[in-house]
């Protein structure tokens, strides 16, 4: 018996009901899907957790650019759910996927998603406008980002807190 006053069962159940697996398919020259990508997306969350369109935009160019991306040290900014960089993963890359610090549920996706596609990326929690140490060391040849300047309440300028983030990249 389910326990009427309990609020916190009927989030999990909202949450299962929102939360989905999409599957995303790169195809070569012979028309012959080469691999698929899975996405674990809850369209509950405001952003970061379902796959935006840009993404999917981004992650195709990456896809056709793959020999560009072949051995490179990759940073995904604002990653969400990592669609662009887990095809650089796949197609060769060394990739870090960063979120917002504050994101944790965000953060667990991204490494669920990752063990669920067997790829091996680092994942990072990367607040705009506040330094770590551990960004030093990524020393990216090619940094991705898609649709990363959302900011729902608009108090932020996502763009100059970007720009001081990167500069010791």
């Amino acid at each position: 018996m389910r326990d009427v006053g309990s609020d916190k069962d009927e989030d999990e159940m909202t949450d299962k009901h929102m939360t989905t697996v999409s599957q995303h398919y790169f195809v070569d020259e012979s028309d012959k899907p080469s691999f698929s990508i899975a996405i674990i997306e809850n369209m509950k969350e405001e952003y970061g957790l379902f796959v935006w369109p840009c993404s999917v935009i981004l992650a195709e160019y990456v896809w056709q650019q793959r020999y560009r991306f072949s051995g490179a040290n990759v940073v995904e900014l604002g990653a969400g759910t990592s669609l662009p960089g887990l095809v650089a993963a796949k197609v060769g890359s060394n990739v870090t996927l960063t979120d917002d610090s504050n994101r944790i549920e965000v953060l667990k996706n991204m490494r669920r998603v990752c063990e669920m596609n067997k790829l091996n990326c680092r994942v990072m929690g990367l607040t705009w406008g506040f330094l770590d140490a551990s960004i030093f060391d990524l020393n990216p040849n090619i940094i991705l980002g898609a649709d990363v300047f959302y900011d729902a309440s608009g108090k932020i300028c996502a763009f100059e807190i970007l720009i001081c983030s990167l500069f010791p990249i």
